[in-house]
């Protein structure tokens, strides 16, 4: 409640939120009044946004100037060594081969002066038009996972092919986030748009249910970001 609060206090002082985990965006509309905000979208599939009510936020779209092929938990690992909050900065992009950021305007030279190395690579921020990416679709593979319950530790064993007690293991070892935080709780019932990710495996969201098996298991669609 501390953090809906601290949120709705700065969304009055600034005119606007920083990004917003989804889970996070919908707990502060929860408690503000119907019509009283916008969400800005950076693009259409965006995972983090902001409410904003007299004061339209400033982002910058940075594109990551590269030698080498980088993955998203790459650059999330360097974001987060910056030893910021994740609220300053939203998606990560990666289309095509090439690879983008969205940051806060009022935070880019932080970004520009701190952000110099990824997986100890020598890298570039290149601020490019918000338009390039605003036609941009994730891509997804899908997966058909069966199941027999909706409960985390079982779907996430299935989708990454291993059991039970392997994904208590990685939950132990912070190596699970769920919805945008680290995983506590394996029996916790996944819902549908929940998003998992297994560090050195991917990320996942729980698309819906298919259908029942004959042996009553579920057959669920889990999509892969790629």
């Amino acid at each position: 409640m501390y953090l809906v609060e601290k949120t709705i206090n700065k969304l009055n002082s600034y005119g606007h939120t920083f990004f917003l985990k989804p889970n996070e965006l919908n707990e502060v509309c929860h408690h503000l009044k119907k019509n009283s905000y916008e969400i800005y979208k950076p693009y259409s599939y965006s995972e983090k946004n902001i409410i904003y009510k007299n004061r339209f936020p400033e982002v910058v779209l940075f594109e990551i100037i590269t030698p080498t092929d980088l993955r998203h938990q790459d650059i999330m690992g360097s974001l987060y060594s910056l030893q910021i909050e994740d609220n300053l900065f939203g998606d990560i992009v990666i289309s095509n081969g090439h690879y983008y950021v969205y940051v806060l305007e009022t935070y880019r030279f932080y970004f520009e002066s701190e952000l110099k190395k990824i997986s100890n690579v020598n890298i570039k921020l290149n601020e490019v038009p918000l338009s390039t990416l605003l036609d941009y679709v994730p891509n997804f593979e899908y997966l058909k996972v069966i199941t027999s319950s909706l409960r985390l530790d079982s779907v996430i064993a299935r989708t990454i092919k291993t059991n039970r007690d392997t994904v208590k293991d990685l939950i132990k070892d912070k190596q699970v986030v769920y919805n945008y935080e680290l995983l506590k709780d394996p029996e916790k019932l996944i819902k549908e748009n929940d998003t998992f990710s297994v560090r050195k495996i991917g990320k996942f969201k729980f698309n819906k249910i298919i259908t029942n098996t004959k042996k009553d298991n579920l057959i669920l669609e889990i999509l892969k970001y790629q």
